[in-house]
């Protein structure tokens, strides 16, 4: 994996989102976010999540739907259960996955941030297959950016954001990046 001039990775795949727009001028690339989504929530291998990030989610298609009517965002990231990664927004580009957010004092994180979800939620751990991915997707974006630290969605929104929850494992995390 390494990204072209614009973001984009090689060797994964590829949807592109709407829900992006430009970063401020001359701001780099600091901080990594993890997060977690399933839709429906707790379910895992749909298309769903990918629908939902590029605006062409059935409403109709699961009653926990309806509440996402109008919402849009994305992520730059998505890694699978089994480790499948697909990339809706270049990493040059600001994703919009953080909301109102704050670390180290700066507010706006998705300005300086590339924002990860993992197909995941509170309330079961992660797969082998995913810390896998994502330490190699992180590494590769170490490489290619100046990243300082790595955050959860939790760390950054944390009267909001649960995720990427209890089981996320970051220690774990942590010795697959060394």
């Amino acid at each position: 994996m390494k990204p072209d001039p614009l973001g984009w990775l090689s060797g994964v795949r590829r949807v592109a989102s709407p829900n992006h727009d430009a970063r401020p001028p001359e701001t780099p690339i600091e901080l990594l976010v993890i997060h977690s989504i399933s839709l429906p929530p707790n379910e895992y291998g749909g298309d769903a999540i990918e629908r939902f990030f590029t605006n062409s989610l059935d409403h109709s298609g699961h009653p926990y739907y309806e509440q996402l009517k109008g919402v849009r965002v994305s992520s730059h990231f998505l890694v699978r259960r089994d480790g499948r990664i697909v990339q809706f927004v270049p990493c040059s580009k600001r994703a919009w996955h953080a909301g109102a957010s704050n670390w180290r004092g700066r507010a706006r994180c998705n300005d300086f941030s590339i924002g990860i979800e993992l197909e995941g939620s509170d309330f079961e751990p992660y797969t082998e297959l995913q810390y896998s991915a994502l330490a190699r997707l992180t590494r590769c974006l170490k490489r290619a950016y100046p990243i300082r630290d790595i955050a959860g969605h939790s760390d950054i929104a944390p009267e909001r954001k649960t995720d990427p929850g209890p089981f996320f494992d970051w220690e774990k995390f942590h010795k697959l990046l060394a």
